[in-house]
């Protein structure tokens, strides 16, 4: 490759951005047991014991609590499974996602 006499050489730079954020709700029903929703906070979200009792204190006070905050792919899927296994066990457990 052959350069010009007093040209200078540039590098494009590409901005690398962090992929957006967003948080998994759980919402309270008058139905789902308070330990089903432990045991989902523990395996799917993979929450410790004390956490996922805190979380779900916070869902049935509150009425929604956050299950945990990550990218958009990785939000639907456990959405997904939260929602398949609720119906597996006859549950009306509901999640949301939402922006951060």
């Amino acid at each position: 490759m052959s350069e010009k006499k007093g040209s200078v050489a540039t590098r494009d730079r590409t901005q690398v951005r962090e992929p957006a954020l967003y948080k998994v709700l759980l919402h309270n029903d008058d139905y789902t047991s308070m330990d089903f929703v432990v045991a989902i906070l523990e395996n799917v979200f993979r929450k410790n014991p004390s956490e996922a009792s805190l979380i779900m204190m916070n869902v049935h006070q509150e009425g929604v609590g956050v299950a945990g905050i990550y990218t958009r792919e990785i939000c639907e899927t456990k959405v997904a499974i939260v929602h398949q296994l609720a119906k597996q066990n006859e549950y009306p457990l509901r999640c949301s996602i939402e922006q951060v």
